[in-house]
């Protein structure tokens, strides 16, 4: 059974991620809030909230874990062809809450959003904090992509994506990478596996190593104010 969490306790401790159920993979926890203080002690322990309208407050560390390396991110050559015409501009912390409304719309594939109101606003409260960070793509000044995560050290949790036109969002995850390169960010954590980010280098990582690495790397000091740096990127170009 997964661990019950005191509500309204946001200095209570999880469980270890390795007690976590098997099915449904990866479920651990129950229970909780969404305070600031809990979602940062919740990301250093490679945990993270998912869940749907009318369901209590689920906590997963799934096993194995979906991981993508930005220095081994994949370009397909379809992809080296449309990012050479540069036909998208790159922001980033520029809209951060456009973004996650805009991940949190209905998608053709799925009903409903797992992105509640109170998910949108604790995601909001960490990135005033300056601990979630968002990925604008732009295209004749309309915002037509972009991603949002949380950053933790050498470790960047993506959360959600979104593209309104083919290959934004493909684009988004490029500078994404680039971006995490120069931060001396090693590791983007994908949580599970699409097709999509399998086909731009994503793998699966043991739980148990995934943890092991991000013990490592959580600690790790960046530069502050890198994120918006006031200018329009173009990936795999120049700025």
């Amino acid at each position: 059974m997964p661990y019950l969490l005191a509500p309204n306790d946001p200095t209570g401790a999880f469980p270890d991620p390795a007690e976590a159920m098997r099915e449904p993979d990866g479920l651990l926890a129950v229970g909780g809030d969404l305070s600031t203080r809990r979602l940062i002690n919740a990301y250093r322990h490679g945990i993270f909230p998912w869940y749907s309208e009318g369901d209590p407050i689920l906590w997963w560390s799934p096993d194995p874990r979906t991981v993508l390396l930005p220095t081994r991110l994949h370009r397909a050559r379809s992809l080296r062809k449309l990012l050479r015409r540069r036909p998208f501009g790159v922001t980033m912390d520029r809209d951060f809450p456009a973004v996650i409304h805009a991940c949190a719309g209905p998608r053709a594939d799925s009903q409903g959003t797992w992105l509640l109101p109170e998910m949108i606003s604790a995601y909001c409260a960490l990135h005033v904090h300056g601990i979630a960070h968002s990925v604008e793509v732009w295209q004749a000044g309309q915002l037509v992509g972009g991603l949002y995560g949380v950053a933790i050290g050498g470790v960047f949790f993506g959360e959600s994506m979104f593209s309104r036109v083919d290959n934004a969002s493909k684009v988004a995850l490029v500078h994404l990478c680039e971006h995490a390169i120069g931060l001396d960010i090693e590791l983007i954590d994908c949580q599970v596996l699409t097709a999509h980010i399998r086909r731009m280098g994503a793998q699966l990582m043991a739980r148990a190593q995934f943890m092991a690495r991000l013990q490592a790397l959580r600690d790790r000091p960046l530069a502050l104010g890198t994120w918006d740096d006031g200018r329009v990127h173009y990936p795999g170009g120049e700025s």
